[in-house]
């Protein structure tokens, strides 16, 4: 068996020190730089995101710059005596929009009012493009004269404030990025729209028998409908860096010469005493100088047993003090918390991955200035062979951009990716992140945490039929009257048991020991085993009779040992991570056949775990859900996180596990494999699609009308393949 074994307690918050953390960060700024928080509305691509990478790097003052494409939001580091406002006028000179960032721009829905927005946009030129088809029907029937440029006049009249509507999008990204000398995919979209429309209108005015204006409404409507499913699947909740700041106590109770004090968390400075109440959160990182409880550290360690503390002891701010009052002297506070710590981290771990480009932008990258070079060249051929007819040169011109116009290239990625996930949440799986199933498809590793993913981070109690009837019915009695984990193991398992009734007398809590009573005027007590006689873990003792041990175990949650068999036939490896006892790892481990696994790992550990395999370029799917795993997932290539997992984790990771069975992930790594065949396959149907087309168009061949049935065509096809995912 492979065991590594991290020195130290397995569960010691306190060994997690700033400085260690703040290494993670990778703070590379030099004295009295900063980060400027931009949102960046406009972007869309990963053209945009070199465009502003690489322009604002060209500043000077700035040191270093992360685009977060899901988010669209940028993280500028400057120099000292660098404005804000000169970033954002840099930015407004590449192109595209920038704000700086506040607490109600990062708390405002900007995704789903955007997604809103395309499916009205949507809905618009749908409407309108049947309409003006059904118009279209006569003058294809035979119309002339009169009634044809009636017809002509009337779809005119539908499909230019239409355009100007349902195309705004297209034409202020196309504006946005020419004005600065730029392409970008939207160009030649709005370039072939404006030219089937001003064409249609030129052809209408001078009694033409031809008029496009359907190819211009159909052209838009499809595009809008790739441009809606893209936002809709870029559409994620709140930041999980903002997830963990939520932990944070807004107030503290100070105690000064004057009594306790409620005060606001930006008043309290280092050394200040604090009075944490039971049931509360530890609002600062500091010391106990008096009490004794006991503390919920789940979101740093992931285990749901709770930890004594007392006197001496050190602890965190996000805490939950469960037991007793403490007094705590302050030595952390504010920015230099752990909390804040490991939000900066997670922050800086969102970014990277947001560099990932999928394969569409990648296609992107050389398609939009193919597709004006081939424009330009069939309207300069056709002005070379017929100088005199310009006219048509521009038709042909118009059908070349029209026939290229990238809509199934825009569709080839949303439509698999709708579908895809449609499928995968009737399985219990909620895809949250663009690309997550692009990701997924590349992953050639696996790590999980052990506490509330492969288990149901639940204690049973294992031992019931090896403890006295007296001893059992005592500790039933007893775990009654506490919240404790353990205690609400017993009453579980003894619910259905027909046991003696135990009257007890002066039941007290000892806060970070256990509860005792009397019963009958004899001592009972249910609590840690070296407060009861020298055992370990959790005993039960009735007056001076020897103590009597309590063994629990955590519950493997349905599908763990069927899904381990099935990574392992796939031929991945398996690397189990987790902050619980080297014995209790090491028997996991074993029952579900994982030789690779590694206890007493703390958060920042298994960040640098994770950190170290993408540096040797694995793709590593991570599966957590504790506070202590949410560096790790948004480090890792691809993340899974159960529904049942913290906020923060739920909300870093890329997709949510929401059914109880782990066997689900077995099926999205299928799934996700079987949506990359189908992209790729979408985009070698728009390859065929256009070597054959393309030709046809720019010998004048097909007129602006025909490119557009071809590329509306092209477009079904791709949607239909997507559907074979299903």
């Amino acid at each position: 068996m492979s065991v590594t074994e991290y020195p130290g307690p397995a569960a010691c918050p306190g060994c997690l020190t700033v400085p260690t953390i703040l290494r993670l960060v990778a703070d590379t700024a030099s004295a009295g730089s900063r980060d400027l928080q931009l949102s960046l509305p406009t972007i869309h691509c990963a053209a945009c995101i070199s465009t502003l990478e690489g322009g604002l790097m060209r500043l000077s003052g700035v040191e270093d710059v992360r685009v977060n494409l899901t988010r669209k939001r940028a993280t500028v580091r400057v120099g000292p005596g660098v404005d804000d406002a000169e970033i954002i006028q840099a930015i407004a000179g590449l192109g595209y929009q920038a704000q700086s960032l506040d607490a109600a721009t990062l708390s405002a829905g900007t995704s789903d009012r955007m997604a809103r927005d395309l499916a009205m946009r949507l809905g618009v030129a749908g409407f309108s493009m049947m309409n003006v088809m059904l118009l279209s029907v006569a003058v294809w029937s035979g119309a002339g004269d009169a009634t044809r440029d009636l017809f002509h006049w009337l779809s005119a009249a539908i499909t230019v404030p239409t355009i100007a509507f349902s195309a705004r999008p297209f034409f202020a990204s196309a504006y946005g990025v020419l004005r600065v000398a730029r392409l970008n995919m939207d160009v030649p979209i709005s370039l072939a729209i404006l030219l089937a429309v001003g064409m249609s209108i030129y052809e209408t005015a001078l009694h033409g028998d031809r008029a496009y204006f359907d190819a211009a409404l159909s052209l838009t409507f499809f595009l809008l409908a790739g441009r809606y499913l893209d936002q809709r699947m870029r559409t994620v909740a709140r930041s999980a860096a903002a997830e963990l700041a939520a932990l944070e106590s807004p107030t503290a109770l100070r105690l000064t010469d004057g009594g306790a004090q409620t005060v606001r968390l930006d008043q309290v400075t280092l050394g200040d005493l604090l009075l944490v109440q039971p049931g509360s959160r530890v609002p600062v990182d500091g010391d106990v100088t008096q009490g004794s409880s006991e503390i919920d550290r789940a979101f740093l360690t992931g285990e749901t047993d709770p930890v004594a503390v007392g006197v001496g002891a050190t602890v965190r701010a996000g805490e939950i003090n469960l037991t007793g009052p403490l007094w705590v002297r302050a030595t952390a506070v504010g920015q230099d918390t752990l909390l804040h710590a490991l939000a900066d981290l997670v922050s800086v771990a969102e970014a990277a991955k947001s560099r990932y480009n999928s394969l569409a932008d990648r296609a992107a990258r050389i398609y939009a200035p193919l597709v004006h070079l081939l424009a330009l060249a069939a309207f300069a051929f056709w002005v070379w062979v017929n100088p005199s007819d310009v006219r048509f040169a521009v038709n042909v011109a118009v059908a070349v951009l029209i026939i290229t116009c990238p809509c199934a290239l825009g569709l080839a990625v949303p439509a698999v990716s709708t579908v895809a996930s449609g499928r995968l949440f009737k399985a219990g799986l909620l895809v949250k992140h663009a690309t997550a199933l692009e990701r997924l498809a590349e992953v050639d590793m696996v790590v999980f945490d052990k506490t509330g993913t492969l288990t149901k981070g639940i204690p049973a109690l294992t031992n019931p039929g090896d403890l006295a009837p007296d001893a059992l019915a005592v500790a039933a009695a007893l775990a009654v009257h506490s919240g404790h984990p353990r205690s609400q193991a017993i009453v579980a398992a003894t619910a259905g048991q027909t046991l003696q009734v135990i009257p007890l007398d002066a039941v007290t809590e000892r806060p970070g020991f256990g509860i005792e009573a009397l019963w009958n005027g004899v001592p009972v007590r249910l609590g840690r085993g070296d407060w009861l006689g020298g055992l370990e873990g959790t005993a039960v003792r009735i007056g001076d009779a020897p103590a009597q041990a309590l063994t629990f175990q955590d519950t493997l949650r349905p599908g763990a040992q069927a899904l381990i068999a099935a990574l392992a036939f796939r031929g991945l490896p398996v690397l189990l991570l987790s902050g619980d006892t080297p014995a209790a790892v090491a028997d996991m481990a074993d029952k579900l056949g994982i030789t690779d696994w590694r206890a007493g790992v703390l958060p920042t550990q298994k960040a640098d775990v994770l950190s170290g395999l993408r540096e040797q370029g694995r793709h590593v799917l991570m599966v957590g859900d504790g506070l202590n795993d949410v560096g790790a997932l948004a480090l890792a290539h691809v993340s899974i996180a159960p529904a049942s997992a913290l906020e923060a984790a739920r909300v870093g990771a890329d997709l949510v596990l929401v059914s109880l069975d782990l066997m689900q992930i077995d099926q999205a790594l299928t799934l996700a494999t079987s949506a990359r065949r189908r992209i790729l396959e979408n985009f070698a149907v728009a390859a065929v699609y256009n070597i054959l087309a393309v030709p046809l168009a720019f010998l004048g061949l097909a007129s602006p009308l025909a490119a557009a049935v071809a590329m509306s065509s092209s477009s079904i096809l791709v949607s239909l393949n997507a559907l074979r995912v299903r």
